[in-house]
């Protein structure tokens, strides 16, 4: 027979200082006023003095910014980024142990990895007295199979699989009473781009039916959470939801059905809390608008140090249509970015202390069928004064299915030496300034007044480094290094350098991948004293098409130094 929770339990939770696990920990404390030890991957160091009693982003960004200058460093958009990561990390876990203290319970946090089996190791000491578990632990790699990568995996499986291994070489099951499992019903029920994630959650699900097998004392759960009504689903999603037939789950009725399965005498270890992940057959044909905001910061793009003008980082073009690509995407599976035409640069979005991090998706649906669905995007944010400022607009298209690769028809690879022999990147004024995650172009191939060809190839960038960038169907690394055919052109010719500003019609046929030789030809249409207007075509060395861009528009920047 199982003991009952109450003043005397202790449990050990991971990831149980923040997000929604921490919620459910605050509950149970409020209904047991037991005892807690919360893992997790965060440091949890005191607040600088003056940075106490600021709650105003913009205000503790200032003074992060006043403290970099006083302690004699410069004060950089990711510097600042980073130590407000930290305080509003620490503020948060705070809360969580504050609020379990009112509550009635006690608590202590212990920042450890429990994918690091050393570190677990070294406080073994401190959990002999733990007689419950509550594994909430996890990591999210969302991205079609044919897109993950090994790193994916292992991301996503060790969080949930390998941290559970660790916590009971630590703790033996013998010594608990309670074991809750936080799995998904993504391992129950299957879903679109969580292969890993519904992996690492049925491994969860089986390892309670076998921890109870052999521990039929202890009170074993595997809860399969539906998506929880959180701050990472906006009002838009929670709708799209709905029109699928999924429910959230509220925040509160979520955190009081933990404690009811504590309570609970029934012998079922695995329960299943909220809808399936399923995209409904059903075609909903009434035209929709979606307003998404996300948080968009310097530090969680690693990528952006190698994009930087005029010492500022700067979000490529290109990045925006990934942003709305992988949004659409998201909103619609099944469907596939196709093209995106009248995508024009307003003000872009460059990193510095004073910039926006909140920004605004606004998606407006203005044709929809159950074989393409077209929309009118729009990116933008309010400055300080509350003045809305937009930053990317395009009509971009998603499809079933994708169209078939024509040939291009003036195919010329032929390599004839008249480009100079040079480094194309960060060397002098005069060549590209792009980073690491941008450097594709390796030859010019041949080069007139009338067109270039050059010779590609991108190296993979890391999933880190693509920060919420992450590749799905539309690669924005790889179509940057298409564009910088624009560059190459006007510097040879008219020693200028040449930045994307609009593009008349993208539209792609096949994907390249990171790794894949690639060719760009570009012909240029007219020049101006201040811009260009090309067609970008990418293809491999048979001329299969992968890619076209239609009046592809640049602006000239003067390269004197």
């Amino acid at each position: 027979m199982k003991s009952q929770v109450d003043s005397n339990s202790v449990f050990l939770v991971s990831g149980g200082a923040k997000g929604i696990t921490a919620q459910c920990v605050i509950e149970l404390a409020k209904a047991k006023q037991c005892k807690f030890i919360l893992l997790g991957r965060s440091s949890l160091t005191p607040e600088p003095v003056w940075a106490k009693r600021c709650t105003s982003e913009a205000e503790l960004k200032k003074r992060i910014m006043e403290y970099l200058i006083a302690s004699g460093e410069k004060p950089t958009p990711a510097t600042v980024q980073k130590h407000y990561n930290a305080i509003a990390s620490a503020r948060e876990i705070q809360a969580t142990l504050d609020a379990i203290a009112q509550a009635g319970g006690e608590a202590e946090y212990l920042s450890v990895d429990v994918t690091d089996a050393a570190a677990l190791q070294a406080i073994a000491e401190r959990l002999e007295t733990v007689t419950g578990m509550i594994h909430g632990a996890g990591n999210l790699a969302d991205k079609r199979i044919e897109k993950k990568s090994a790193q994916d995996f292992d991301k996503v499986y060790n969080a949930k699989v390998t941290g559970l291994a660790n916590l009971l070489r630590c703790i033996p099951i013998s010594q608990l009473q309670h074991l809750v499992l936080f799995s998904s019903v993504a391992g129950f029920y299957g879903n679109v781009g969580q292969a890993d994630y519904a992996i690492a959650n049925e491994v969860l699900n089986k390892s309670a039916q076998l921890v109870k097998y052999y521990y039929p004392d202890c009170h074993v759960v595997a809860i399969n959470w539906g998506p929880w009504d959180s701050g990472m689903v906006s009002p838009e999603l929670k709708k799209a939801f709905a029109e699928r037939n999924i429910e959230t789950i509220p925040i509160q009725v979520g955190a009081k059905m933990l404690v009811k399965e504590l309570e609970s005498t029934h012998q079922d270890t695995q329960v299943v809390i909220g809808s399936p992940l399923t995209f409904s057959e059903t075609f909903n044909s009434q035209l929709q608008t979606f307003r998404i905001q996300r948080h968009l910061t310097l530090v969680a793009n690693p990528f952006l140090q190698d994009h930087i003008i005029a010492n500022r980082p700067v979000l490529p073009a290109t990045c925006a249509i990934a942003w709305i690509a992988n949004t659409c995407e998201q909103l619609y599976p099944g469907y596939h970015f196709c093209s995106c035409r009248n995508y024009k640069v307003l003000k872009g979005i460059i990193f510095e202390p004073t910039t926006p991090t909140e920004y605004t998706l606004e998606l407006q649906e203005i044709n929809k069928n159950n074989i393409e669905i077209e929309f009118d995007a729009k990116i933008w944010s309010k400055n300080l004064e509350g003045k809305i400022r937009y930053h990317f607009s395009t009509q971009l298209t998603l499809k079933r299915q994708s169209s078939s690769s024509p040939n291009y028809h003036f195919l010329n690879l032929n390599f004839d030496q008249s480009y100079p022999s040079e480094s194309f990147y960060q060397d002098g004024s005069a060549s590209l300034f792009h980073g690491k995650s941008f450097q594709g172009v390796r030859r010019v191939l041949n080069i007139t007044p009338e067109k270039v060809t050059i010779e590609c190839l991108l190296p993979q960038v890391s999933e880190q480094q693509q920060g919420q960038f992450p590749v799905q169907t539309f690669n924005p690394y790889i179509v940057d290094v298409q564009i910088h055919s624009l560059w190459i052109w006007s510097q040879y010719f008219h020693q200028h350098g040449c930045l994307p500003s609009a593009i008349h019609l993208y539209k792609q046929f096949a994907p390249v991948s990171f790794d894949e030789i690639f060719y760009v030809s570009c012909e240029v249409k007219s020049k101006t004293d201040s811009s260009i207007v090309a067609e970008v075509i990418t293809h491999d060395s048979q001329g299969k098409i992968y890619s076209r861009m239609t009046e592809a528009k640049g602006t000239l920047l003067s390269l004197k130094s």
